[in-house]
C-alpha cells in the first residue's frame, strides 16, 4: 500500500479495522476492533499474535511525537521504515496529526542513497533504527545541513556510534518504545543535540506515566497504549482486552527525574550455574570491546540448554564479521568475565537470521546453534 493513503482524512476516518500487513485471511467482524489498526507480533510461543491500537492512541503518539521533536506544518517527514512495524507507521501517523511534509525511501536501503534523497526533498525529520545509522557512519556520509531530529528506535545504539553519527552533522536521538505504546514512550529532546551523545537516560514524552517492580520491570500508562491483543485459539482469532490502565511490559528499566533507562528484557534472562545472566548485556559488551566493529544485526549471544549449568552462553556471528574482529573482543571478554558468564566457542552461521528492521531473530539463531549451523 502506498503509505500517501495513510496520511490522509479518509484514512483515519474509517472505522473499518485496518492491518499494517499481512493478516492472513480476513480480519474478523468484531466491535472491539473498529477504528483500530493491527500490527503482528510473536508470543513467548512463537504463535503470532495482532496488537491492536485504536486510531485514536495512534494519533496521541504521533502528537507527542511532534510536540516533543517541534514539528510544524513547515516539516517535513521522511520514511526510511517499513509501515507494517509501528515505528514506520507512527510516522505517517505524525505527518497526519501535524498537517507536515511527506515523503517515502521507497526503495532497498543504501546509506549513500539514503543521504542523498533526504537531501533532495528537504526532509527535516527522519526515523531509523540503530543498523542503518551504523551504516551512514560507515559510509562516512554527512547529514544535510536541513536535517533537524533522527530518532533513533528499535534497538540500543552505542555511545561510540552515536556521537561518530554526531560528528558527521546527524541529529540523531535515542528513543524507547514498544508496538504496545503506537511506538515512542520516550525521547531525548532537541536541547541534547548540545551535549555529547549519551544513549540513556531518555526523557518520558508527555502523556506517559512510568514506574518499575522490584524486579525492575516496567509498567507503562498512557493515552497511546493498545486496546488488545488478537490471538488464535480453536482455529478462531479471540480478542484479549488489555482490561487495565496499566501495562506490564517485558523490559527491566531503571527510572529517574532524567528519563528511562533500558535496562534490557526480563524474559531474554536465564540461570547459568544458579546466576541470572541477560544475553543482550553480554552483547552490549562485547560491541564495546570490539571498539564498535561488532554492530547491531551482525551477532547475538544465545543460551542452549546444559545439563550441567543449566544454560550455556553461545556467541554467534553472522559470516561477514572478520575472524579477527571475533577472536579479539571474546578474548577481551575472556579475560575479565566471571565464570558464570563465560561463552562457549563462537559460532558463524551463512544465514544469520534477523528480523526486517535488522534485529537478530533470537529464537530462529539458537535453533541453528543447535542444528549445527
Amino acid at each position: 500500500m502506498d503509505a500517501t493513503l495513510l496520511t490522509e482524512e479518509s484514512f483515519w476516518n474509517d472505522p473499518a479495522p485496518f492491518a499494517a500487513g499481512g493478516f492472513p485471511g480476513s480480519i474478523p467482524d468484531l466491535p472491539e476492533l473498529r477504528s483500530h489498526v493491527l500490527f503482528e507480533t510473536s508470543g513467548s510461543s512463537g504463535e503470532p499474535k495482532w496488537i491492536a491500537l485504536s486510531k485514536a492512541a495512534l494519533l496521541a503518539s504521533a502528537e507527542a511525537v511532534n510536540l516533543h521533536l517541534d514539528v510544524s506544518r513547515e516539516s517535513c517527514w521522511g520514511l526510511a521504515l517499513p509501515t507494517r512495524h509501528v515505528g514506520g507507521f507512527g510516522v505517517v501517523a505524525r505527518v497526519f496529526s501535524a498537517g507536515c511534509g511527506f515523503q517515502e525511501f521507497g526503495r532497498s536501503w543504501d546509506a549513500s542513497e539514503f543521504a542523498a534523497w533526504l537531501a533532495e526533498n528537504k526532509a527535516t525529520h527522519a526515523s531509523l533504527v540503530p543498523a542503518q545509522v551504523h551504516d551512514l557512519v560507515k559510509a562516512g556520509v554527512r547529514a544535510p545541513c536541513h536535517v533537524r531530529a533522527v530518532v533513533v528506535g528499535g534497538g540500543h545504539m552505542n555511545a561510540k556510534t552515536g556521537r561518530a553519527a554526531r560528528s558527521l552533522g546527524w541529529p540523531v536521538l535515542a528513543s524507547y518504545g514498544m508496538t504496545e505504546a503506537a511506538s515512542q514512550i520516550a525521547t531525548q529532546t532537541l536541547a541534547a543535540l548540545n551535549d555529547i551523545y549519551q544513549p540513556s537516560p531518555i526523557p518520558l514524552l508527555p502523556g506517559w506515566r512510568a514506574e518499575t517492580a522490584p524486579d525492575q520491570k516496567l509498567r507503562i500508562a498512557g493515552p497511546a497504549l493498545f486496546s488488545g491483543t488478537l490471538v488464535r485459539q480453536n482455529q478462531a482469532w479471540v480478542f484479549e482486552a488489555r482490561g487495565t490502565e496499566w501495562h506490564e511490559t517485558n523490559d527491566r528499566a531503571r527510572l529517574a527525574a532524567e528519563g528511562i533507562t533500558p535496562l534490557g528484557r526480563a524474559d531474554t534472562l536465564v540461570k547459568v550455574l544458579g546466576e541470572l545472566v541477560d544475553p543482550e548485556a553480554i552483547e552490549c559488551e562485547l560491541a564495546d570491546l570490539s571498539e564498535s566493529r561488532l554492530q547491531p544485526g551482525m551477532f547475538a549471544v544465545v543460551a542452549v540448554p546444559d545439563k550441567r549449568a543449566e544454560h550455556a552462553l553461545v556467541p554467534v556471528f553472522d559470516q561477514s564479521v572478520a575472524a579477527e574482529v571475533i577472536a579479539s573482543a571474546l578474548s577481551k571478554y575472556a579475560a575479565q568475565a566471571p565464570g558464570f558468564r563465560r561463552l562457549k566457542e563462537a559460532v558463524v552461521l551463512r544465514d544469520f537470521p534477523r528480523s526486517p528492521l535488522g534485529k537478530p531473530m533470537r529464537a530462529r539463531i539458537a535453533d541453528g546453534v543447535r542444528s549445527g549451523g
